[in-house]
């Protein structure tokens, strides 16, 4: 993919320009896209992967995903899915899944959804018969009875976090199909925090324990 096609990448405050010396000093590698060494890089991505191609940079993360997904009911368009699924990629999860509804709110992504992978599930009942597929166990996330508090909390190193819609959480459906339920211990007055900032607080619970 070249910088042309890149409309909707955020403008940021960060970046470089084009690669120093002209088109006589480009590196000699397909991994690098000719228009970003002639225009600049102002993407949102790491310096490691400056003037990289997004399907470069999307296969040099393949080689080192780590082995817990992430998953999302998608029963009303909750704008949280998008910032969920920046922090799957912040986090470096295998991949993404979205229960219910095909559409979502990509604006929270940031664009960071091209560089994850995404997988539909049309409901929880196939979302389970792939995870039971995969041998991955399905740790549900909601403050819920007999949910277990995160610090005490199993986490295996290959599973699948399973998180709910902002207000309602998961459907008493995702609760049953999970082997664990998990919460995270807060310490004000609100009963439940945002569903992204769930999402990362687990995310980084697991990378702490396992990357």
């Amino acid at each position: 993919m070249t910088a042309s096609e890149h409309p909707t990448e955020p403008t940021l405050p960060v970046g470089v320009g084009p690669w120093p010396g002209g088109p006589d000093a480009w590196p000699d590698n397909p991994r690098y896209d000719p228009d970003l060494l002639a225009e600049g890089d102002a993407r949102n991505v790491i310096d490691r992967y400056r003037y990289w191609t997004m399907e470069a940079i999307v296969a040099d993360l393949d080689t080192r995903r780590h082995r817990f997904h992430v998953a999302i009911e998608n029963w009303q368009h909750d704008m949280n899915i998008g910032s969920i699924v920046r922090s799957a990629n912040a986090f470096l999860a295998a991949e993404v899944h979205i229960i219910g509804r095909r559409r979502w709110n990509r604006r929270g992504a940031m664009v960071t959804d091209r560089y994850q992978h995404v997988r539909h599930h049309e409901d929880v009942a196939s979302f389970k018969t792939w995870a039971d597929a995969a041998a991955l166990p399905i740790i549900a996330i909601d403050n819920v009875p007999g949910s277990v508090p995160l610090q005490r909390a199993d986490l295996p190193e290959g599973c699948v976090l399973l998180f709910g819609q902002e207000g309602p959480g998961l459907s008493p459906e995702a609760v049953a199909a999970a082997s664990g339920v998990v919460e995270i211990t807060q310490y004000g007055s609100t009963r439940s925090i945002n569903a992204s900032a769930a999402g990362a607080v687990v995310m980084y619970e697991w990378c702490r324990r396992w990357a």
